[in-house]
């Protein structure tokens, strides 16, 4: 009796000391525990940074300083392609109250919506948001007496102005932009179907030829 019990009290320790270190695992013949099913087929494929990166890129809009000039104004190009600043309250959009979408000049990109523009006083017009985070892209610019956050087109590019961190709530932005970069079309317009191919057709703006 005394041999049965001294070969029983181990083998229940082993036995138990397996379960303590694998709480709730199922144990296979092997003593190991069994591997949960693979669930890996079952997902829905997901789409890496790099692919949302290449499918930016599909849809950028590229062109020579020439083919830009056959499209703008003078104070435009300069404003969008050479980073110009329109002078303060003497531009298109700094007081305008019409609702509706301000495009990019150069490419057609929604860019803000009237809903989010308010008088920031400063005789540019200002926004506290993008119409999407997706639209607009970020570069740090470093001047002679200061460095700012420069707003760009992600489409094509463009100089469309600064942000800044003094702006109203719920965002506490203040997109500074410069009329020239942009193309209002009116809610009523909008409402007409695309925005995009209504931009196009309200400024002419030639079919997209470079890449």
């Amino acid at each position: 009796m005394r041999l049965f019990r001294n070969l029983m009290v181990p083998t229940l320790l082993a036995i138990g000391a397996l379960w303590l270190g694998l709480p709730g695992a199922p144990l296979s013949l092997a003593g190991r525990p069994e591997a949960a099913p693979d669930e890996t087929d079952a997902r829905e494929p997901q789409t890496s940074p790099e692919d949302e990166t290449d499918a930016a890129d599909d849809d950028k809009v590229v062109k020579s300083d020439s083919e830009w000039r056959k499209i703008l104004t003078k104070e435009q190009f300069n404003v969008t392609r050479r980073k110009a600043t329109e002078r303060a309250f003497k531009n298109a959009y700094w007081k305008t109250k019409k609702a509706g979408v301000y495009h990019c000049v150069c490419c057609g990109e929604p860019l803000f919506d009237s809903k989010t523009k308010f008088d920031s006083g400063t005789g540019w017009p200002s926004f506290t948001k993008p119409i999407d985070k997706k639209a607009v892209a970020y570069r740090e610019d470093r001047g002679e007496t200061e460095v700012r956050t420069e707003v760009l087109c992600r489409r094509c590019d463009a100089h469309l102005g600064h942000v800044f961190d003094d702006g109203p709530r719920p965002t506490g932005q203040r997109f500074c932009m410069n009329s020239a970069a942009l193309k209002l079309v009116e809610r009523a317009e909008s409402k007409k179907g695309d925005s995009k191919k209504n931009y196009d057709a309200a400024v002419d703006l030639p079919a997209k030829k470079s890449r």
